[in-house]
């Protein structure tokens, strides 16, 4: 199940309407048939549920330092099963605080002063963590619910665009 962004009444729209704006473009650009368009795997993506995974041969890729490299890392948006990737690098992206009681995270200003007016705060489990990074994977890429996906190369991460729509507003991608 997803919440659906515009106006689509087929699952063939509702579909296309999941994608974002830029794998839409890429499957133009790259001339993907309409009827490969809305399989798992075509020339412009590999999909595992609500993520995207684009070689990075089509679209530009940061660098990327080996040592930063995570490995086994999750992947996740708010408080769902996470999607876990063998080889996982991210880059930039705003910071934030994650706890329980703020899944989507709190931005530095937010945090600091919730912890000073609040004692209790500052003893949560806080995790400083990245809200929209640019992230990209290499590897096995696994999840209870979907078969695992092997990425050869790396490939860069892009959500669903299920976040867009007003039931999902306030659903952040962190990471």
């Amino acid at each position: 199940m997803a919440a659906v962004p515009g106006g689509a009444s087929t699952v063939v729209q509702a579909k296309e309407a999941l994608k974002p704006r830029a794998i839409r473009s890429l499957q133009t650009s790259l001339k993907v048939p309409t009827r490969l368009r809305n399989r798992r795997k075509n020339a412009a993506f590999r999909r595992q549920g609500e993520w995207f995974f684009v070689p990075v041969s089509v679209w530009q890729r940061d660098r990327i330092n080996e040592k930063y490299i995570l490995h086994n890392e999750p992947l996740r948006r708010g408080t769902g099963k996470p999607h876990v990737v063998e080889q996982l690098y991210r880059v930039a992206g705003e910071l934030v605080y994650v706890c329980p009681k703020y899944p989507n995270g709190v931005n530095e200003w937010q945090y600091q002063r919730m912890i000073k007016q609040d004692r209790k705060a500052a003893q949560w489990p806080w995790q400083a963590q990245r809200r929209n990074p640019r992230v990209y994977a290499r590897g096995r890429v696994r999840h209870p619910d979907h078969a695992t996906i092997t990425l050869s190369d790396w490939h860069r991460v892009a959500m669903n665009t299920e976040t867009e729509t007003d039931t999902m507003r306030n659903v952040a991608f962190i990471d």
